[in-house]
Parts: C-alpha cells; sequence; structure tokens
C-alpha cells in the first residue's frame, strides 16, 4: 500500500479535528504528509491549529496507530476513500462536513446516476414496511441501476436493504463503528448479502465500538452520498428528522410518505410535509416525478433515438439557419452529390428530425 495512505489515515485520527479543520490543514499544507511533516513555525498561523493539536501531529504515535491500521485494512481488503482521491463519492464530497477519509467491505459505483438514500423509524409498522418495499422495487423496474442507501438498523432501514437486494440495486449500509463490528449483530447475514451486492461504509476506523454519537455522525454520511432522503414513518422526533435536516442542509431534495394524523410514527413525516421540508410521495411514480428521474430518462433516450451523423448534422443546421430549402441548392451549398443528400435527407425523415415538402423541398421540423 501507499506510503500516502498512512498520512491519510493518520489526519483521520488526530484528536480534536473534525473534516473541516483537517481540509484547511491539507489546503495551507499542500498533502496530508505535509500535515505531519510541515514545521511547527508554519502550522502554528493556520487558524484554528491550537498548541494541544501542534504536539499531536508531531508525536510518532498517531503515525504508528495509522501503519496498524493499514495493516488491517490489507488484510481484511477494506477498500479507502479519501476525500481528494478521484474514488471518492462525488454527491459526499460536495458537503463541506463529509468524512475526510472512508472505509469499505464490498464495493459499488457510488457515483451511479440515481442514488437515493432510505431512512425511518425502528418501529416499523406493517405499512411503512409494506410502502417501502413497493416504492423501492417500482424504482428498480423503471431504474434498475439505482442505488439504496439507508443504515442497517432494525424498521426501515433494514426493510430497504432487504428490498433492495431482492431486486437485484445494488444497496450501501452506511455504519456508526468500524468494521470490526457489526451493529446490530442480528443483522450479520444481511450484512454479509449487503457486502456482495454493494458495500458496508463508515469514516471510523477498524476497531471504533458502536457508540450513540457516532450514529448521528453517520446520518451526515447518509443524506450526504444521495440525491435525495426518503422518509419512511418518523416519530416527532429521531434520527430519521435528523438525516431529513442533513440533507435539506446540502440542498438535496427530501421526501416524505404521509401517514394517518393519530399515528404516532407518521408525525415526523406528516409535519416535514406541512413545513415545506420535504415532498409529499405515495409510490415510486411520485419519486421519480419529484426528482425528475422520468424527465431524465427521456432526454437521454432522446439523445440516443437522434445519435446524428456529421453530414445529418450538417444538413439540420444549414435547414435552421436558411429554412425550407430545395434539394439542389442544399446539395450545392453542402457540397453534397444529390444522391448522398438525398439518402441523408431519408434518414432524417425516418427519424422525425425532417419533413419533405412539395417541389423537392425540405423543412426542419
Amino acid at each position: 500500500m501507499p506510503v500516502q495512505l498512512q498520512y491519510k489515515i493518520a489526519l483521520n485520527l488526530i484528536p480534536h479535528i473534525g473534516p473541516l479543520l483537517a481540509r484547511r490543514l491539507v489546503a495551507y499544507t499542500g498533502s496530508a504528509e505535509a500535515v505531519f511533516t510541515e514545521k511547527k513555525s508554519v502550522l502554528q498561523k493556520i487558524p484554528g491549529i491550537g498548541p494541544q493539536i501542534l504536539a499531536d501531529l508531531h508525536t510518532s504515535e498517531i503515525l504508528s496507530e495509522a501503519g496498524k491500521e493499514m495493516e488491517y485494512i490489507q488484510k481484511h481488503g477494506i477498500q479507502t476513500y479519501f476525500y481528494l482521491d478521484a474514488n471518492y463519492p462525488k454527491r459526499l464530497a460536495e458537503c463541506e462536513d463529509a468524512p475526510v477519509i472512508l472505509y469499505a467491505r464490498g464495493d459499488t459505483d457510488y457515483n451511479t446516476d440515481r442514488v437515493l438514500s432510505v431512512v425511518g423509524t425502528r418501529s416499523a409498522t406493517e405499512y411503512g414496511k409494506a410502502i417501502t418495499e413497493e416504492i423501492i422495487a417500482g424504482l428498480a423496474r423503471s431504474f434498475p441501476k439505482t442505488l439504496i442507501i439507508s443504515g442497517l438498523a432494525y424498521g426501515i432501514d433494514i426493510c430497504a436493504h432487504r428490498t433492495a437486494l431482492k431486486n437485484k440495486l445494488q444497496t450501501v449500509a452506511v455504519l456508526g463503528h468500524g468494521l470490526e463490528f457489526l451493529y446490530p449483530s442480528a443483522h450479520a447475514q444481511i450484512a454479509r448479502e449487503i457486502r456482495e451486492q454493494g458495500a458496508l461504509l463508515t469514516e471510523f476506523r477498524g476497531k471504533r465500538k458502536p457508540d450513540p454519537g457516532n450514529f448521528i455522525s453517520r446520518n451526515r454520511i447518509i443524506a450526504g452520498l444521495a440525491d435525495a432522503t426518503l422518509v419512511v414513518e418518523s416519530a416527532p422526533q429521531g434520527g430519521a428528522l435528523l438525516t431529513a435536516d442533513m440533507a435539506n442542509s446540502y440542498n438535496r431534495d427530501v421526501l416524505a410518505v404521509p401517514g394517518r394524523a393519530t399515528d404516532l410514527h407518521s408525525k415526523g413525516c406528516n409535519d416535514l410535509i406541512k413545513r415545506n421540508k420535504a415532498a409529499l410521495v405515495e409510490c415510486s411514480a411520485d419519486v421519480e416525478a419529484a426528482l425528475g428521474w422520468m424527465a431524465q430518462a427521456a432526454a437521454v433516450q432522446k439523445q440516443i433515438v437522434f445519435d446524428l451523423t456529421d453530414a445529418e448534422n450538417r444538413i439540420l443546421n444549414y435547414l435552421m439557419e436558411q429554412g425550407d430549402s430545395p434539394l439542389d441548392l442544399i446539395s450545392r451549398f453542402l457540397d453534397l452529390p444529390v444522391a448522398t443528400l438525398s439518402a441523408q435527407l431519408l434518414q432524417l425523415e425516418f427519424k422525425g428530425l425532417v419533413k419533405s415538402l412539395p417541389g423537392k423541398v425540405y423543412r426542419k421540423i
């Protein structure tokens, strides 16, 4: 493994340094390695760098711990994603507080065209599970390369992962601990399946144990990885609403499934909708419409259907500039033999881009 990786890992191990300050250090010094090799006189001029952080940067202990983490990564075949590397998830990279480094078991395309995070209560009702299944299954039919993100928790999270797997979609479980552990342990089998059809992803080093604060931190990753966050059932307070708030702060879409006013686990979703913090969705078609996915697909299809040759493009550009024109004039202007031009015009007619008028005159549609 490259030596640079050790410094990238070490940057994430420095006490009292979060993602924002870590980025500032790299920006000032030029690289993760330079953060540890730069003179103290230079580092102390960086805003936010106090005596304790300076001392931590110049101890051998952090680099030693990073070396051990490298060995752990190598032994277990773990993927790493540093925020400046080309393989770092591009949507997450847009978030200023995104993790400096990520660790993953499994592999997937985080930059696929459509990514949806699905979150909700741990005490999911049959209604919540059924609508989660319907929405994800519907998306799989329309867009079989959709990536589903969730947090492997009980309730809506695990329902989202299971449904994604069942419908052959890639899925990523974002963890609130290192890859040495699995919480909850009851989901060990499905976690193994996720590794085969997606990834287990975390910002925490391998032996970092589950901790309540970790799960709040991981919610920003769930929000940041996706185009939108879908909330299915949530009490008036809870992790799902925190994830929705983070998605809103990243200018990402938030979607929510409504429920009865008397249902405790619908109050959070209903409140998001009522305060215009989320779009109301009831099925996969609503999700596709809210995110403009069908329009995007139509535009791509149109581009595929009308994949034109250079000659066809020249003819269309001419007709757009000159208007209705006779065959012989187009031939002379474009220096194309009449026989060749006639064949090209016929193809454009088949594609619905040109109309033939009386007198061998052609019009761009």
